[in-house]
C-alpha cells in the first residue's frame, strides 16, 4: 500500500495527479528508491532511476511540469518504459 506524503518533504511516495499540463499526467517518486514514475498524457509511462529528491521536489513545484522535465529530468537519468496494463491503475515494469 502506498502512503502518500502531505507534510512538505517526501514521506513514502509522493503523488501528483490531476495536474494542469499538457504533457505530464501524473508522476509518482519513491525516495528510498530515488525511482520517479512518470505518466504521459499520450499513456506511455516511464521509470527514472536515481533521480535525487531535490530535483523531485523541484519537478513537483514547477510551474510548467513538462518544461521542467525537458530540461532537468528527461535524457539526464536512466529511464524504463513500463509495460501496457489493460485496466487498473497499477504501475508495473
Amino acid at each position: 500500500m502506498l502512503r502518500v506524503s502531505g507534510f512538505g518533504a517526501f514521506a513514502d511516495f509522493e503523488r501528483c495527479w490531476n495536474m494542469p499540463s499538457t504533457v505530464i499526467r501524473r508522476f509518482e517518486y519513491d525516495p528510498r528508491s530515488q525511482s520517479l514514475d512518470v505518466e504521459f498524457v499520450s499513456g506511455r509511462r516511464y521509470r527514472y532511476r536515481r533521480v535525487p529528491e531535490d530535483v523531485a521536489t523541484a519537478f513537483r513545484g514547477a510551474f510548467s511540469k513538462g518544461r521542467f522535465f525537458n530540461t532537468r529530468i528527461r535524457d539526464r537519468y536512466r529511464c524504463e518504459e513500463f509495460t501496457p496494463e489493460p485496466a487498473g491503475d497499477l504501475w508495473e515494469l
